[in-house]
């Protein structure tokens, strides 16, 4: 399958570039079910079903090495006849089918190269929508292996109930999550609309026990006020369908408000549509300017530019990033760093710069795989090191606890000295 016919998704997790032939919608939140195959009974599978002819292993050629064109899967069809026989229960052919591939998958090593079966297709289709039911929260694993936090969404009940980026989930309803993946943890995690899933929490030193109650969770992508002093405040949550219509009103509004400064907040914003950043970008950077590049290997294979909606250039703008911000959020803020139209404040972001591409399967299944590698204006891959701010600011315990926000004031203080020169 073509680019063409794919998503691309720069995932923290997915960023994605719409395509005339793909579905035009997008987000993020890794939520698939897990299989929880063994990995022999993962294995079985893929002789049955390459030797069916129903998976077409000529895909693009990989980046990694070179691969045979068919693989030998004699002895993956041994295992089977063994569990066939000696197995003590009931064996799913489906399931071990579905295992297979998501065996193959994870082979990889690659935690955004995943397989999902008809039913995790549709889930992961109704996150790309931005409305499903479950805290509202974005997750990942950290360097260890360990569950973390990305970014709890403003507002829903994750956020409310006091969970933040970087916190490590070791037990979901008393279940360990050691070894768990994020599928099945985020799986454990929902549930119908106002029952309770009870976390425990690691939060630096301290374990914290959360209850939080299930909701619908359908998050607005943007947000936009004018602080005091004039000053334009515009809230990305997400980088969806609306996001650069919703954007560009705010900006129009701002215009007409002749504010003297803005604020782009993207802290806790997990990622979204690359177009939408690449829009977002462009009401900044200057039109034909390079907002990002996609290489595989060494190799460009395409650049993003901005359009010619920059309706707030040349207006002095500070850009809000935190350990929550990843994928296009990080795009974004490079992109206007990069081109040297805002400051960056706020704390380390997280670090996300491959790109994905979700393929179609037969029976409604599908395939996303890593193909490449997204680059800042600079030159920079940020994934694995984030984007580290002009001015470190940290938000402490007391800082939360008393509704304060030193890293916005940092923003606004900034931009005050500006706007007086």
């Amino acid at each position: 399958m073509s680019d063409d016919d794919s998503q691309k998704l720069f995932t923290g997790k997915d960023s994605v570039s719409k395509t005339a032939a793909a579905r035009e919608r997008a987000w993020k939140w890794g939520a698939r079910i897990g299989v929880g195959l063994i990995a022999f009974v993962v294995v079985f599978a893929f002789g049955v079903e390459v030797g069916s002819g129903r998976i077409n292993l000529a895909v693009q050629q990989s980046a990694t090495g070179n691969l045979p064109d068919h693989l030998d899967y004699t002895s993956v069809n041994q295992v089977y006849q063994m569990l066939k026989t000696n197995y003590d229960g009931e064996l799913n052919t489906n399931k071990l089918l579905d295992g297979m591939k998501a065996g193959l998958a994870n082979a990889t090593g690659d935690s955004h190269t995943e397989y999902f079966n008809t039913s995790e297709a549709k889930d992961f289709n109704n996150q790309l929508s931005g409305t499903f039911t479950g805290i509202g929260a974005e997750l990942g694993k950290d360097a260890k292996g360990n569950l973390q936090v990305i970014a709890p969404i403003d507002g829903f009940p994750a956020a409310k109930a006091g969970l933040r980026a970087q916190d490590l989930i070791a037990e979901i309803n008393g279940t360990k999550t050691a070894g768990m993946t994020v599928d099945a943890a985020v799986s454990a995690i929902r549930g119908p609309k106002g029952t309770e899933v009870t976390l425990l929490i690691v939060r630096g030193d301290q374990v914290l026990t959360l209850k939080i109650t299930r909701d619908d969770i359908k998050v607005p992508s943007v947000n936009s006020k004018i602080l005091d002093g004039n000053i334009g405040y515009l809230q990305i949550s997400q980088f969806s369908d609306d996001t650069d219509t919703l954007a560009q009103k705010a900006a129009v509004e701002f215009k007409q408000a002749g504010v003297k400064g803005i604020v782009l907040d993207l802290r806790d914003n997990p990622g979204g549509l690359v177009d939408a950043a690449v829009d977002v970008s462009s009401m900044w950077v200057p039109e034909g300017k390079v907002v990002l590049q996609e290489k595989r290997g060494n190799t460009v294979t395409k650049t993003y530019k901005a359009n010619n909606n920059n309706l707030l250039r040349g207006i002095p703008t500070a850009v809000l990033v935190n350990e929550g911000s990843a994928s296009a959020s990080e795009i974004t803020a490079g992109a206007l760093h990069d081109n040297n139209v805002a400051r960056i404040f706020g704390a380390k972001s997280y670090g996300k710069g491959s790109v994905q591409s979700v393929l179609g399967l037969s029976g409604g299944a599908e395939l996303k795989v890593t193909v490449a590698k997204w680059y800042r204006p600079d030159g920079q891959n940020i994934d694995k090191k984030g984007i580290t701010p002009d001015q470190t600011v940290t938000m402490s315990e007391d800082n939360y606890k008393n509704n304060q926000d030193p890293q916005q004031d940092a923003a606004t203080a900034w931009l005050q000295t500006q706007i007086k020169q």
